[in-house]
């Protein structure tokens, strides 16, 4: 199977911190718009993020970006530990801690990838 073009992958990991890194009730509309649960947010940066590597050694990604990106999973992931589900609500976009530092590294990568973060929410398409 071929290998996704570093076009697709810089694409896949910008659109997933574009939407991280919104307001929450930008997120809330986003959710509501593609009939999608709050986790959404957090696999598609996890799919983004799996090609953050490969990125990397083409030299489309530096190291401060990836140190950022880790940093990133580390906090989603601490996220989804022990008795969790509260975190994974529309209203704790506004007011959990995870999702606050989530969000400030996210417009972090994506001034330093873009030199400006306030991007168009992407669209997705749902598969049911």
């Amino acid at each position: 199977m071929e290998s996704p073009d570093p076009s697709f992958r810089q694409r896949l990991l910008i659109e997933s911190l574009t939407v991280l890194s919104a307001d929450a009730r930008t997120q809330v509309g986003w959710l509501d718009k593609h009939g999608v649960m709050t986790d959404e947010i957090a696999l598609d940066f996890d799919h983004a993020f799996r090609m953050a590597e490969t990125l990397l050694a083409e030299g489309q990604l530096t190291g401060e970006v990836m140190a950022d990106l880790q940093e990133i999973d580390v906090v989603l992931s601490g996220m989804s530990d022990g008795d969790s589900a509260d975190r994974w609500t529309r209203g704790a976009l506004s007011f959990d801690e995870g999702w606050a530092l989530a969000r400030r590294l996210a417009r972090r990568v994506l001034v330093a990838e873009l030199s400006e973060w306030q991007q168009p929410l992407p669209a997705i398409t749902v598969i049911r």
